[in-house]
């Protein structure tokens, strides 16, 4: 059986272990222009993706239009 002294080192040991763990941070910074490009980007493939799927009647009157 382990004695009260070493249950209180392993006990303040993991207690400093997980302490430590949660203060790291992970900081990611993107430029504000090249996030708001790529955001735009993507809005107007969406866009795109929802004109293209039209229903069955707009489709065929874009392909007789080719």
């Amino acid at each position: 059986m382990m004695s009260m002294n070493a249950r209180l080192v392993l006990g303040t040991a993991t207690a400093l272990a997980i302490a430590t763990a949660g203060c790291v941070t992970i900081n990611i910074y993107f430029p504000a222009a090249a996030a708001e490009k790529a955001a735009d980007r993507i809005i107007d493939e969406v866009w795109q993706l929802r004109e293209g799927q039209a229903g069955p009647a707009e489709a065929k009157t874009e392909e007789e239009a080719k």
